[in-house]
């Protein structure tokens, strides 16, 4: 390419717009700046910008007028466990093997009736062999005797010394104690025999069971477990303050799942457990049969708070500082109500309501829902929440 072709594309690519075209341009803008303010003074209110004027509408809440009292009574309920007043391991004192187990977990037992045998064929042997020696020994100390009678009889005639005499009523001695040995040996496998066997010692229900027949069982190993079941006892801890309430021997109404049982009181340990800070009242349960052992029992008492106060729904407090809670009142004013906070202090609670005290009158409302919805100097419209619930069937 030469010279004269670049310089003449140089000059191509350095061209400006004219004149006229810049008039053109700078016109339509112009028209374009008149036509938007135009249609800004076409979509202008006569009556000029909207400014609010009125009141916001109150919110309305639910709300419950108070009711002071001076005291208030308190439904304390306390648990505890029925429970069978005798249990037993039982077991033979001997070991062996076993020959029967006549019952099984679940049957009921009465008392003398034999459980379990041990095989006792080889201490019968024994006591066959020791009755023997008992009449080997009778035998001897009778033929002793009738020794001592000889020697006595010529002792008198002057054919034996005194000393004959003497020996043989030793000899007679020691026969009968030879005898009385093995009486007292026979007698030991008779008791060895008779432990060989379990009886029950009470009228239960075996509960458990650890072995079956032919297993060899350990001296003092747990074969049965026996529950008593004619008699019941609950065990149910109490405040120190509310076990002196109580009357030895005074009939009171435990609840239970199945219904509500009559119990007796037995007995206040009057000493507190240092785990639980409590004190245990035994109840004798009196128809029995009609709770299982180990049941949750179950003794309401009333209890007299002599506290000023009153009583509002749990979800009518939120948290404050200083161990204290707000409630939050619908105050009148100017015709309207306005939200105003209140602290209070819980004196108690169970569970869904709470008993309070605090700067609150008679029949002032508290906002008892809906918290969450209002602050302090909000204008509210209050509604009682029991008409509400009756105009809607609740």
């Amino acid at each position: 390419m030469s010279e004269t072709d670049n310089m003449t594309g140089d000059i191509v690519r350095e061209k400006r717009p004219g004149l006229a075209k810049g008039l053109i341009f700078l016109v339509l803008l112009v028209l374009a700046v008149v036509a938007m303010l135009f249609g800004a003074t076409l979509l202008r209110s006569v009556e000029g910008p909207k400014v609010a004027v009125n009141a916001p509408v109150p919110l309305t809440v639910s709300v419950r007028p108070v009711e002071l009292t001076e005291a208030f009574t308190l439904q304390e309920t306390y648990s505890g466990l029925a429970e069978a007043r005798r249990t037993s391991q039982l077991g033979f004192s001997t070991s062996g093997r076993i020959e029967d187990i006549a019952v099984d977990v679940g049957d009921t037992v009465k008392a003398g009736q034999t459980l379990a045998r041990l095989d006792t064929r080889g201490l019968r042997a024994q006591l066959v062999s020791a009755e023997a020696v008992v009449e080997e020994a009778r035998a001897a100390h009778s033929l002793a005797m009738n020794t001592v009678g000889r020697q006595r009889r010529l002792s008198l005639q002057g054919h034996v010394s005194p000393q004959a005499v003497d020996e043989a009523e030793a000899q007679a001695g020691t026969a009968l104690a030879r005898v009385e040995a093995a009486k007292a040996q026979a007698d030991i496998l008779r008791v060895q025999i008779d432990l060989a066997r379990i009886t029950a010692p009470f009228d239960g229900m075996v509960t458990a069971r650890t072995s079956d027949e032919g297993a060899i069982a350990g001296a003092g190993q747990p074969l049965l477990q026996l529950v008593e079941t004619g008699h019941l006892e609950a065990r149910i801890g109490l405040p120190a303050a509310t076990a002196a309430r109580l009357q030895s021997g005074e009939a009171y109404d435990l609840s239970a799942d199945t219904g509500t049982v009559e119990a007796t009181l037995r007995s206040v340990t009057g000493v507190i457990d240092p785990n639980q800070r409590t004190v245990a009242a035994m109840f004798d349960i009196a128809n029995s049969g009609e709770l299982a052992s180990g049941a949750v029992v179950r003794l309401s008492m009333a209890r007299d708070i002599d506290e000023p106060g009153f009583w509002v729904p749990v979800k009518s407090l939120s948290t404050a500082s200083r161990g204290l809670w707000t409630v939050y009142v619908a105050a009148p004013v100017n015709g309207g109500f306005k939200v105003e906070p209140r602290p209070v202090e819980m004196v108690h609670t169970d569970g869904e309501r709470a008993f309070v005290r605090g700067p609150v009158t008679e029949g002032e409302l508290i906002i008892i829902d809906g918290l969450q919805r209002v602050v302090p100097g909000m204008l509210v419209e209050p509604r009682d929440s029991q008409q509400a619930a009756t105009v809607n069937g609740g």
